[in-house]
């Protein structure tokens, strides 16, 4: 009976959290909206949905936390650029609405690569970017923050071990023990074999908890969550990076035997056209830049088909004051079951980017069979 009680109240936290979230999502976009209008001189003017998504997705300077009457509450980070000999340092609040200009520098707003992006002009009057930009962006700080998170929460399990050796896991340990075991035993050993495996266990351990953490805090519409740091290409190039690496440099004779010489394919396939060793080195590469792009665009699309459904309320509202409050029950049904949804994804994201890393160390330390 226990148990069935805190599955029942579990399932009500999560649907309350959902609806909650929701509700904040809602008040984002309709501040969004009531912003853009005080901007326009109290103009009433068609909703930029797409800018918003692309506003929440997309990296920026500066963190966002609320507005409360015409007041916004933001976070401004600092800006950290290095250009023609000089470091500059200052804080974002320079780049106000998007148009102050400091020292020249100045946010661009202009469509294409550096839209969003710090930049200052040359003699052309054309916009380029500075040397360096080491600025602390809204991702990087949701990277500091979601990695102090892992390293308490860690930290915390582990002192926990220490003080309870011998004991049945309780609290935080077990709700993280079973994901721990199931990483190590089902991930890493059943991939790379029970030989190596403890190697690379830290590695993917890491891995698999930073990208699910980072994904269930991006669901959080409010500060300290919101950011989409798995959403942001450049993370999960990183993680990719890092992937290929350790894979490049654990490759045994075996594995870099099979690129260059497969075992089993047809002679005319490898000479005089090196068909297979060409199609088995793009493979070397392709492998991490599949898992990049798939982890960036499944958390990507998620946001954006939340924020999607979210519109909906204000682009049907402006249609007719029924129709509107029709399509809210609508939008607000899909965006629960998408938010639900979303929590399951982030888990699964997570799983996929670990399994396939492991996997690709496991080939790359395989040793070949001897019949």
């Amino acid at each position: 009976m226990e148990r069935k009680l805190i599955v029942f109240q579990s399932v009500v936290f999560f649907i309350f959290f959902i609806a909650f979230s929701f509700g904040i999502n809602s008040l984002h976009a309709e501040e969004h909206h009531d912003n853009s209008g005080r901007k326009k001189n109290a103009e009433k003017e068609e909703m930029k949905i797409g800018d918003m998504i692309i506003e929440h997705i997309t990296d920026s300077y500066e963190w966002h936390i609320m507005t409360v009457g015409e007041h916004n509450f933001t976070i401004n980070l600092p800006v950290i650029i290095y250009n023609q000999g000089n470091w500059i340092i200052f804080s974002s609040k320079r780049f106000e609405d998007g148009h102050a200009e400091y020292r020249g520098f100045y946010v661009s707003e202009k469509k294409g690569i550096n839209q969003g992006k710090i930049v200052l002009k040359n003699a052309e009057g054309e916009e380029i970017r500075p040397q360096l930009d080491i600025s602390i962006t809204k991702t990087v700080f949701a990277i500091m923050i979601n990695a102090l998170l892992v390293i308490l929460v860690f930290l915390s399990v582990a002192k926990a071990y220490s003080r309870r050796k011998g004991e049945a896991p309780k609290g935080l340990q077990s709700l993280l023990e079973p994901i721990i075991l199931f990483i190590r035993d089902d991930v890493a050993k059943s991939s790379i074999g029970s030989k190596h495996f403890e190697k690379y266990l830290p590695y993917l351990l890491s891995l698999f908890f930073f990208i699910f953490f980072s994904n269930i805090i991006g669901i959080i519409p409010f500060f300290p969550g919101g950011a989409n740091v798995t959403g942001n290409i450049a993370v999960t190039g990183v993680m990719a990076a890092f992937t290929f690496v350790i894979t490049t440099v654990s490759g045994n004779k075996h594995y870099w035997v099979d690129i260059f010489n497969t075992q089993g394919i047809p002679w005319w396939l490898k000479a005089p056209i090196p068909l297979m060793p060409i199609v088995e080195i793009m493979g070397v590469f392709t492998k991490p830049i599949v898992l990049m792009i798939r982890l960036f665009a499944n958390m990507s699309a998620g946001h954006t088909v939340i924020l999607g459904f979210v519109s909906l309320i204000f682009i049907f509202g402006k249609i007719s004051l029924g129709l509107g409050y029709g399509v809210s029950v609508v939008s607000v049904g899909f965006s629960i079951f998408l938010d639900l949804l979303e929590l399951l994804v982030a888990f699964i994201q997570a799983y996929v980017f670990t399994l396939l890393s492991a996997l690709y160390f496991g080939m790359a330390i395989a040793e070949p069979e001897h019949h």
